[in-house]
């Protein structure tokens, strides 16, 4: 078939799709603007050439006429779906709630559209990659902290572009990476505590595999034994609010710290609730720092003293990589790390 035979076969089929039902079709918005079916399908795709005066009366006549573009008809001729897969398997965490919802805003003010994947219960990267397939994404934006090491390779292995974001840095990163210093944040902890003249503290982390874990726990025992501080280190079995309310009441049974930093907000408040009901006061019986600085973190009634990560900027970040990555797909992975800060609620001593 030849390249001009193929390109009507293809506009047929859009104008077949874009025709169905009651839907404004591309012939009556190029009728009424006075330009031609190619016109208008230019006007609306991304990045075609068309001049100003065009553009104007094709914006016109279809906002007359109320008419959409339809996006499927566009991606049989661009070969573009515009879906993102958006993957993550922590749902049970509620801050990815928070996360998902800038996602979903900053990937739609791109014209892009999420597809949410739950991977809960699937760790396996291939069956993972065979399901994006079967939509088609134009890429990939893996949102966690603790899926197996290479899982977000496998999907630039596949050929779709890729971001781990909340993923670990390293110096030869094989995707896009967009977090936080986790290492740094621990030690932010560990001197916050120390300048509040706390001398016994606790580390509360989620699964003990996952890099964020590792690292802020790394970062955390360096800079306390540096200062002179005694550390004990615990684990939950998930970033959940049952995990840390569990893991807080097996603590509570050994001889116990002065403080806690818990390496998630939701582990804090789980470990809070179990402070609670063992009627130990916050901070005047024993302290809590956590980090994220969720919203559910700054509720009047729980009032947590966190790190904040800074989602917005790692979420418009990971868009900004994954929609480039579109345009250059021979560019290099690259690591963008944000700088992390205290907020000061009522959940530790005051500074002395």
């Amino acid at each position: 078939m030849t390249l001009a035979a193929r390109s009507n076969s293809v506009t047929g089929v859009v104008e077949r799709v874009v025709q169905g039902g009651m839907a404004i079709t591309l012939r009556e918005v190029a009728a009424r603007a006075g330009v031609s079916r190619a016109a208008v399908s230019r006007t609306f795709t991304e990045g075609a050439s068309v001049s100003a005066k065009t553009r104007t009366k094709v914006m016109e006549a279809a906002g007359a006429l109320g008419y959409s573009p339809n996006m499927l008809a566009r991606s049989l001729t661009t070969r573009r779906t515009q879906l993102v897969g958006l993957v993550s398997n922590n749902f049970q965490n509620p801050v990815f709630l928070q996360i998902f919802d800038l996602f979903t805003r900053a990937l739609q003010d791109r014209g892009l559209r999420p597809l949410l994947v739950n991977l809960s219960d699937e760790t396996d990267p291939a069956r993972s990659v065979q399901l994006l397939r079967q939509y088609t994404v134009d890429g990939v934006v893996v949102a966690s902290s603790h899926l197996p090491e290479g899982f977000s390779g496998a999907f630039r292995a596949a050929g779709l572009p890729v971001v781990h974001a909340f993923g670990r840095a390293t110096a030869a990163p094989e995707v896009d990476v967009v977090a936080i210093d986790n290492i740094g944040a621990g030690r932010m902890a560990a001197e916050t505590l120390a300048a509040r003249g706390y001398r016994r503290v606790g580390f509360l982390g989620g699964p003990e595999r996952a890099s964020t874990t590792i690292d802020r726990l790394q970062g955390f025992a360096k800079a306390a034994a540096a200062l002179g501080l005694e550390v004990t280190a615990s684990f939950a079995g998930a970033y959940s609010f049952e995990a840390g309310r569990a893991a807080m009441q097996g603590l509570l049974r050994s001889p116990r710290p002065e403080v806690w930093f818990c390496a998630d907000d939701v582990l804090s408040i789980g470990a809070l609730s179990a402070l609670t009901d063992a009627g130990l006061r916050v901070p005047e019986d024993i302290g809590i720092i956590g980090l994220n600085d969720m919203e559910m973190a700054g509720w009047a009634n729980i009032g947590l003293t966190t790190i904040h990560q800074p989602f917005a900027a790692i979420v418009e970040a990971s868009v900004d990589l994954i929609s480039g990555s579109f345009d250059d797909p021979g560019r290099l992975p690259e690591v963008r790390l944000f700088p992390c800060h205290i907020v000061e609620r009522r959940t530790l001593r005051s500074l002395a």
